[in-house]
C-alpha cells in the first residue's frame, strides 16, 4: 500500500513561556492520501488551525512545535530547513484562509495577487503569466475574468474574494490543498457555490483537500474521512458514514445532534453544556469529561487511547468505547 501523501504524527504545539508550556495541540495524528479528502472538525479552540498552520511551519512566537512528525511526500517538513519551506508553501502545499479580506493585499490588485505565486514558482515571461491568471480566475468562477484583473479587493464581494483566494492557492497546482473554514462568514447560497467550485477542482486536478470546519454538514458533502478534535486532541476518527452512522464519541454525538433536521420536530436543538477548555486548563483525564453526560470516574483520572472499533474507525472513551 502506498504511503500516505500527508501523515501527521503525535504532533504537539505549544503556547507560552518555555518552562510552562501551555499545549494547544497535544499528540494529534492524522493522514491523508493523495487525492483525498479528510475533514477536522471541531468547537473554536480545539486546535484545528494550529493544526493546519503547523503543517506548513506557520505557527509564530510565542507558539513553538514541541515534538511529532509531518511527513509530506517522503520527507519530514519539521526537519527541514527554515530556507526549503518557501518551495513547499504555495507549490507543494497551499492554503486557503478563514477571513479572505483580511488574507487579501489591499494594496495590491486581484490580478498581481494570484500572479504572485506562479512568480515565485513557475518560469513563466509576463504574458505567460497573464494568461495563467485569466485561466485561473475563469477556473473559479469570477466573471469577465481578464477585465477584472485591475481591481483591488474591496471591489469584489465576500464570495467572489474567497474565490480569488482560492485561484490562488491553486495558480502551481498544489498536491495538497488546506482550507481553513473557507465558507465562514458567507451566505448558504455562497457557500454551496463555494464548495461545488472546490469539489470541481479536486475532481480535475486530483489535488488532496484537508478541509478545517465546525460544520460537519460542511465535512459529510466534502470528505470521505473526518477527524474530530477537543482541547488539542483527537477523540474520534473514521469515515464519514461510520462516524455520521454510528458515532462513538460522546462529543461527536454532540455536535452531530446539534445539526439543525428537515424532519427534526424537536422545538430546541440540542446543545454541549460549557466550552472547550483552554490550553493547560485540563491537568488530567479525558479533557471532555467535565461537560460529558456518560463520564464516569476513571475519565477525570485518565486520558483514554484511541480505541479501534472495525474498519478504521476509531474513539476515545472509557465509556461508549470500551
Amino acid at each position: 500500500m502506498p504511503d500516505p501523501l500527508l501523515a501527521v504524527r503525535d504532533l504537539v504545539v505549544a503556547f507560552g513561556k518555555p518552562d510552562a508550556p501551555l499545549r494547544a495541540v497535544d499528540g494529534v495524528s492524522f493522514e491523508v492520501e493523495a487525492g483525498g479528502a479528510v475533514g477536522l472538525v471541531g468547537e473554536s479552540g480545539s486546535g484545528k488551525s494550529v493544526t493546519a498552520l503547523s503543517i506548513l511551519r506557520l505557527i509564530g512566537a510565542p507558539g513553538r512545535i514541541l515534538g511529532g512528525e509531518i511527513r509530506f511526500d517522503g520527507q519530514d517538513l519539521l526537519r527541514l530547513p527554515e530556507a526549503q519551506l518557501p518551495d513547499i508553501r504555495g507549490r507543494d502545499i497551499a492554503m486557503i484562509f478563514q477571513e479572505p479580506m483580511s488574507s487579501l493585499n489591499p494594496l495590491m490588485t486581484i490580478g498581481d495577487q494570484v500572479g504572485e505565486a506562479l512568480l515565485l514558482h513557475q518560469p513563466l515571461d509576463r504574458a505567460a503569466r497573464r494568461a495563467r491568471v485569466i485561466e485561473l480566475l475563469g477556473l473559479v468562477g469570477i466573471p469577465d475574468a481578464e477585465a477584472r484583473l485591475g481591481a483591488y479587493p474591496h471591489q469584489f464581494s465576500g464570495g467572489m474574494r474567497q474565490r480569488v483566494m482560492i485561484a490562488m492557492a491553486l495558480a502551481c497546482h498544489p498536491k495538497l490543498l488546506i482550507a481553513d473554514e473557507p465558507t465562514t462568514a458567507l451566505d448558504v447560497t455562497i457557500q454551496a457555490q463555494v464548495l461545488e467550485l472546490m469539489k470541481r477542482i479536486r475532481a480535475r486536478t486530483g489535488t488532496a483537500i484537508l478541509l478545517i470546519s465546525h460544520d460537519l454538514g460542511v465535512i459529510a458533502e466534502m470528505c470521505e474521512r473526518v477527524v474530530v478534535l477537543y482541547a488539542g486532541r483527537v477523540v474520534e476518527d473514521g469515515a464519514v458514514r461510520a462516524i455520521f452512522s454510528n458515532a462513538s464519541h460522546p462529543y461527536t454525538r454532540g455536535l452531530l445532534q446539534s445539526i439543525p433536521r428537515l424532519d427534526d420536530e424537536r422545538h430546541r436543538l440540542s446543545q454541549i453544556p460549557g466550552s472547550v477548555p483552554l490550553p493547560g486548563q485540563v491537568k488530567a483525564g479525558c479533557p471532555f469529561h467535565a461537560r460529558c453526560q456518560l463520564r464516569i470516574a476513571r475519565c477525570a483520572a485518565e486520558m483514554p487511547p484511541l480505541t479501534p472499533l472495525g474498519e478504521g474507525h476509531r474513539a476515545a472513551c472509557w465509556v461508549t468505547a470500551a
